[in-house]
């Protein structure tokens, strides 16, 4: 992005979300058929959501709000976890896959939780 408008397009946290949750959204289409309304959809319903938060909270929002609004991005993170969790268990995908989106999860969870320990 050459010259972002928008106070949350310079956040580090709402780019890593970004670009984890495009890498999600793509490999949650490769899992089974039946899982299109349910796990497919879950995940990449909570990975969206953890940059939707992230942009709705820095926009016009005061300190408490924009808390709030962080606080949400980590819950659905931690949704995220969870629905990685049960795609590896159902053999969605691998244990390197696994391993792979987990720690990136973990690392954007501990950015995301500094950046709102940072909020006044």
């Amino acid at each position: 992005m050459e010259n972002p408008k928008f106070k949350f397009e310079k956040l580090i946290i709402w780019q890593k979300a970004m670009e984890l949750g495009e890498e999600l959204v793509t490999i949650s289409r490769t899992f089974p058929p039946e899982e299109k309304y349910n796990l497919s959809s879950q995940l990449s319903r909570a990975i969206d959501s953890v940059a939707l938060n992230i942009s709705e909270g820095s926009i016009l929002q005061s300190d408490l709000e924009q808390k709030k609004f962080i606080g949400y991005a980590i819950r659905s993170l931690a949704e995220v976890v969870t629905c990685l969790h049960k795609a590896n268990r159902r053999e969605y995908i691998s244990d390197v896959e696994f391993e792979k989106y987990y720690k990136e999860s973990y690392n954007l969870m501990n950015m995301t939780v500094a950046f709102r320990n940072k909020i006044k």
